[in-house]
């Protein structure tokens, strides 16, 4: 069986790449997992699409506030200094370049840093990118964060995508439960492994070319 990183495990090895000080939005999905690895004396501004900075984790003994929600439609509260906003506010600071990073989940990510993370592409389905592609646009780094194969075992880091784009080489770095990649003009560069994995087997079940130092 293939080593895997935990989603919480995933999650933190993105908190600890980010420094302090920074302005950072949170997608939905596995990306709001990042928010609970991060300490308050950090002074990470966690930005939210729907109107949220300095959104921080609800701890387990404080009630919840149903009008404070983050865009996953789940229950959050502020750091000390904290603020919420109208949405097109949020949206100017997404599109203005206010934000330090982007933290997206993905369906699939080129060698190239292109990026499909809306639309399966499923004839019929209804579905809309939403403010994702304010943020790959935005933000001056964007991280995705993702498993890396599908259910069936198809590889989500790809030499092209095939599915809908959100943003054309707009990612800076790929988070997922075999490893931490970074994307350069020859390809994915392999920064970690999860232990236990070798070079073979993660080459196996990844469609994009993979420079190892």
């Amino acid at each position: 069986m293939t080593p895997r990183r935990s989603r919480q495990e995933m999650a933190r090895a993105v908190a600890l790449d980010i420094p302090d000080g920074s302005y950072v939005n949170l997608g939905i999905g596995l990306p709001v997992m990042v928010v609970a690895h991060w300490r308050a004396e950090q002074e990470i501004m966690v930005h939210s699409e729907n109107g949220i900075l300095g959104m921080r984790s609800l701890d387990a003994s404080e009630p919840v506030d149903p009008e404070m929600m983050n865009a996953a439609k789940q229950p959050v509260a502020l750091v000390e200094g904290g603020s919420f906003f109208h949405h097109a506010d949020s949206f100017a600071m997404m599109r203005g370049g206010h934000l330090d990073f982007s933290v997206l989940g993905g369906y699939q990510v080129s060698q190239a840093g292109d990026l499909a993370n809306w639309s399966l592409g499923q004839p019929g389905v209804a579905a809309a990118v939403g403010g994702a592609m304010d943020l790959v646009v935005g933000a001056r780094q964007v991280y995705v964060l993702m498993e890396h194969t599908t259910r069936d075992g198809q590889p989500r880091l790809v030499r092209e995508c095939d599915l809908p784009l959100t943003g054309v080489r707009c990612v800076t770095r790929v988070y997922t439960d075999l490893g931490t990649f970074e994307v350069q003009p020859q390809g994915l560069r392999v920064i970690d492994m999860v232990a236990g994995l070798t070079r073979d087997a993660l080459v196996a079940c990844t469609g994009a070319a993979l420079i190892f130092d």
